[in-house]
């Protein structure tokens, strides 16, 4: 990478962290960000008496076999389909290589009947608010800054700047697929 495309990368990820300081709602256990798609912590993540009144048919733990995340499909039982993804929050990640995978378990959840997803890590604010980020930029076609608008709206995320980088370079590529074929 060049080194102005790398100044250029840095500045688009200083305005998507204007964006994410923006942002006025509390830092909560849970909070559904679009219809039917949470993004939680742990605990949520850990209590079924929550899922169940939630009415969460599906889990996506961004943050599987990692210390304190416990969580499988044998702990969920039949109450809720599980995946897991064994992300670190790190500067050197490359949670890219979940985008699609998780994008496409978040869309069959959501287009299930009754369907409800919880995405989480270990706070829910970095892997799992990202992986969130990617699924509304493939499959419901929101530019990265409008997800994370949207997004910061509901709930106080924070990926970390690599995610972010990953992010800018997954919305470089959706933009440009849209150029070339518009009906995307």
């Amino acid at each position: 990478m060049s080194r102005s495309n790398q100044l250029q990368d840095l500045a688009l990820i200083k305005e998507l962290e204007l964006i994410l300081d923006s942002c006025t709602v509390d830092l909560t256990p849970v909070d559904e960000v679009w219809p039917n798609l949470y993004i939680g912590n742990i605990g949520v993540a850990q209590n079924r008496a929550t899922l169940c009144k939630l009415g969460i048919t599906h889990v996506l733990n961004a943050a599987h076999s990692k210390q304190g995340s416990i969580g499988d499909q044998r702990f969920y039982g039949n109450a809720c389909i599980y995946c897991g993804i064994p992300a670190d929050d790190s500067d050197h990640y490359d949670l890219s290589q979940y985008f699609k995978p998780a994008a496409d378990f978040i869309h069959q959840a959501l287009k299930s009947k009754d369907g409800k997803v919880l995405v989480h890590c270990i706070v829910g604010m970095s892997r799992s608010a990202t992986l969130v980020l990617a699924y509304l930029m493939l499959r419901q076609h929101l530019s990265l800054s409008d997800a994370v608008r949207h997004v910061t709206q509901k709930r106080a995320i924070y990926p970390n700047r690599n995610f972010l980088s990953l992010l800018l370079k997954l919305d470089g590529q959706l933009a440009r697929k849209r150029r070339l074929c518009p009906l995307l």
